[in-house]
């Protein structure tokens, strides 16, 4: 059984591991309701006044792996700040585990304390006879980001995330667009899953349908090894030497392709995903074109919103799918504010939630 510490010292904790230090600042109090994903510009969130049904103090906990990963930090910090806005009674349960799998025992916590309910990071359908054991209680489950596979026999109560197909008809826009209708274009992914395969299959539909003259690689699987995703991505370059251009489905994409065209000096347009920090820095220097911002924050906030709502009895829509919009150079600034509250570890705020290491 995992040992619960403060959430203060959770965050703090976040600092440590994360591979870009930053300045502390104090974050603003996020509004009642999660902030629409705008095309290049999100908003900071304002402090409004909290529902009437916030005063219940439902108890809420948001169970994830990979506790420091730089991407799980924006995705708890959109959490942390959905259930200081309605006031709920929240707790992460978190593991630096890099198996999915060692959620289960967590989750196994939340059910025997009892929480109202959760949110869960179920990646696939193995969660579902966990998820079945809260359903069997009562107690509603959201799974925030993953929203492409088949899970209607889940018993989840609703999932929420970015509409992956129209991101990738995106990214086939933008690249199409910048390469001027030519050349040949690599797709690689983090691994072949229901969420990357329907990303890399909606940009090469769009790609043919639009930009017939561009041809676009087969996917491979780039992996989560980085000097392994490099060699992959340099030995593609080798290959095709033709290559123009290059988009991969995972977060790691920007530094392992911007890597290898630099190693093998090609001029490669890289689109690629999520707005952490290192990957921000790449495009501000010119080295990636653009990146896909999944809605990250935004997506965790409005899974805490629908447990809440749920909880109190509310009717909720099963697949709530958010804008993903790409962005480029002159989009930053705000994405950046992000990274600098998610790497503050929420300085100056206290709230009833504790955490597991």
């Amino acid at each position: 059984m995992a040992t619960k510490r403060s959430l203060f010292g959770l965050l703090s904790l976040l600092v440590v591991l994360s591979i870009v230090l930053a300045a502390c600042a104090t974050p603003t109090a996020a509004p009642t309701t999660a902030p629409a994903a705008q095309a290049t510009q999100p908003q900071a969130p304002q402090a409004t006044q909290p529902p009437a049904q916030a005063e219940k103090g439902h108890r809420i906990a948001l169970v994830q792996f990979l506790k420091g990963h730089p991407v799980h930090r924006l995705m708890q910090l959109g959490f942390y700040e959905g259930c200081v806005a309605l006031k709920y009674d929240c707790e992460l349960l978190l593991t630096d585990s890099t198996s999915a799998p060692d959620m289960i025992p967590l989750a196994e916590q939340a059910l025997a304390e009892p929480v109202d309910g959760i949110v869960f990071y179920a990646v696939d359908n193995s969660f579902f006879p966990t998820i079945a054991k809260f359903k069997a209680k009562g107690i509603p489950v959201v799974t925030p980001h993953f929203t492409s596979f088949d899970q209607a026999e889940s018993g989840l109560t609703a999932v929420v995330g970015a509409d992956v197909e129209a991101y990738g008809k995106a990214v086939a826009d933008a690249m199409g667009e910048k390469l001027g209708g030519k050349g040949t274009v690599a797709v690689t992914q983090g691994s072949f899953n229901e969420t990357e395969n329907l990303a890399a299959t909606s940009f090469k539909d769009e790609m043919a349908a639009k930009y017939p003259d561009i041809k676009v690689l087969p996917a491979q699987e780039e992996g989560f090894d980085q000097a392994g995703a490099i060699a992959k991505a340099e030995a593609i370059i080798a290959g095709n030497p033709d290559i123009t251009g290059a988009f991969s489905t995972t977060g790691a994409g920007p530094t392992t392709w911007a890597t290898a065209a630099a190693d093998t000096n090609k001029d490669i347009v890289i689109i690629s995903m999520d707005y952490t920090r290192p990957n921000l820095d790449l495009v501000k220097t010119g080295k990636v074109y653009g990146l896909v911002a999944q809605p990250l924050y935004d997506e965790f906030y409005k899974a805490a919103e629908l447990v809440g709502q749920a909880i109190d009895g509310k009717t909720v829509e099963y697949k709530n799918l958010l804008p993903a919009p790409v962005i480029f150079a002159k989009d930053l600034e705000s994405y950046y504010a992000f990274n600098d509250r998610a790497e503050a570890g929420i300085a100056g705020v206290s709230a009833p939630a504790t955490a597991v290491p």
